[in-house]
């Protein structure tokens, strides 16, 4: 009983008497700002996890998870290689491919960009090409066709379409009679693709690989190889172990550093938002201190009577402290189920909010996708949800050392 005396005055104290109605409705805006603040965090490490997943995919459609590139000429016995490659129980399959720099000419237009020479077949096996071609086939890449498959942002620049011709200049020149002059090819458009990232959109075209031999004058020879892995998180490590078994010489790289600037970049403004909104928080932490210390002057008659029955101070000091805590733990599990649930329909409400004024929030050239994802993860929630209530927690310390401190005899004068 001398314990839920306690748990009786601190829960009392948040329920408003006819009398006097502020202090509760003080309360109340303590725990409405913990559940904005706990709410908006949520929100916006999910979105930004969202971010980061959507990212990732759309990279690792065309990306492969490793790749060994081989110096000068590149890898000249690659089947061999890839046998041996394939071999290693943590890789699942490997493509050969050639990659050049060129630019793509129809009429007056031209763009620059980055030409990588496939197997149909084993591209297959490394990445999403398939299944995201939105017109023509990938079969329609065949030795000696001369045909391409270009990005769908590409194609609207070009002004093409499928079975369109466009021209492809490279840098490696073709000595004539009048000197130097850009190697030159024609090829039929065959198909275009869409990844959803613009960079692949824009800067991207497929060739067959032999055509790409042919262009390239490799003879042979393949740039490199591209490599699946059942674990994508461990690229780098197996992508350095292959090169090693394979004697040296060969350049390796892998998703993570390939496109390192965008996940740096997003858990840096992971943490700089957790951290800045953190402080909405914080500022309702601090709504509480005021809260407890009006409820606390408001007691004072109470107080004193309680210690007259026998009350210690540390008895008084919990009483507030749980009044306080529970404020922290309403607005807590408050801001947890508003922040879960505008971030499980962040995309519909985007959609929704667009509509209403007429204007596109994310333009697919800047921030490389249309959508807002949102990605809700248990350790983030619980990060925030703890921090959150620590917070209150502390809070509820101060004013209720102040209670702790209050004199019997001081209070009971005035009564």
């Amino acid at each position: 009983m001398s314990r839920r005396w306690r748990w009786l005055v601190g829960t009392r104290y948040l329920r408003a008497r006819t009398h006097n109605r502020f202090v509760s409705f003080i309360s109340a805006i303590s725990i409405l700002g913990v559940a904005v603040g706990v709410a908006v965090l949520i929100v916006v490490l999910s979105v930004m996890n969202g971010f980061e997943t959507e990212l990732r995919t759309r990279i690792l459609a065309l990306a492969a998870h490793a790749q060994l590139e081989g110096f000068g000429r590149g890898i000249a016995d690659w089947p061999a290689v890839a046998a041996q490659v394939e071999a290693d129980p943590e890789v699942s399959a490997a493509a050969p491919y050639i990659q050049g720099e060129g630019m793509l000419l129809r009429d007056e237009q031209v763009s620059g960009v980055m030409v990588r020479g496939i197997l149909p077949a084993t591209e297959a096996r490394v990445s999403a090409l398939p299944a995201i071609i939105t017109e023509g086939s990938l079969e329609a890449l065949t030795p000696g066709g001369w045909n391409i498959l270009l990005g769908s942002a590409l194609a609207r620049e070009l002004g093409v379409g499928v079975g369109d011709k466009v021209v492809l200049a490279i840098a490696q020149g073709t000595v004539t009679p009048a000197g130097l002059v850009p190697r030159l090819r024609r090829f039929t458009v065959a198909g275009i693709f869409s990844a959803g990232m613009y960079d692949f959109d824009r800067g991207l075209a497929y060739v067959h690989l032999d055509d790409a031999a042919r262009l390239w004058r490799l003879g042979e020879n393949v740039t490199g190889l591209r490599l699946d892995l059942p674990d994508m998180f461990r690229a780098p490590e197996v992508a350095r172990r292959l090169a090693t078994e394979l004697g040296g010489g060969y350049y390796v790289s892998d998703w993570t550093r390939q496109h390192v600037n965008f996940f740096r970049s997003i858990q840096l403004s992971k943490q700089m938002m957790f951290t800045i909104l953190l402080l909405v928080v914080a500022v309702a932490a601090f709504n509480i201190v005021s809260t407890l210390v009006m409820v606390v002057q408001d007691k004072q008659g109470d107080i004193a009577i309680l210690r007259t029955l026998g009350a210690s101070p540390p008895e008084i000091m919990s009483v507030f402290m749980i009044q306080g805590t529970l404020i922290g733990l309403v607005g807590t599990l408050a801001g947890l189920g508003l922040g879960a649930l505008l971030a499980l329909n962040i995309e519909q409400l985007v959609h929704l909010l667009e509509a209403a004024v007429g204007t596109t929030f994310l333009a697919a050239d800047v921030y490389f996708m249309s959508d807002l994802p949102a990605e809700l993860r248990a350790g983030d929630l619980w990060r925030i949800c703890g921090t959150a209530f620590v917070l209150t927690v502390l809070s509820t310390i101060y004013p209720a050392w102040r209670a702790a401190r209050s004199q019997p005899a001081e209070a009971l004068r005035h009564e």
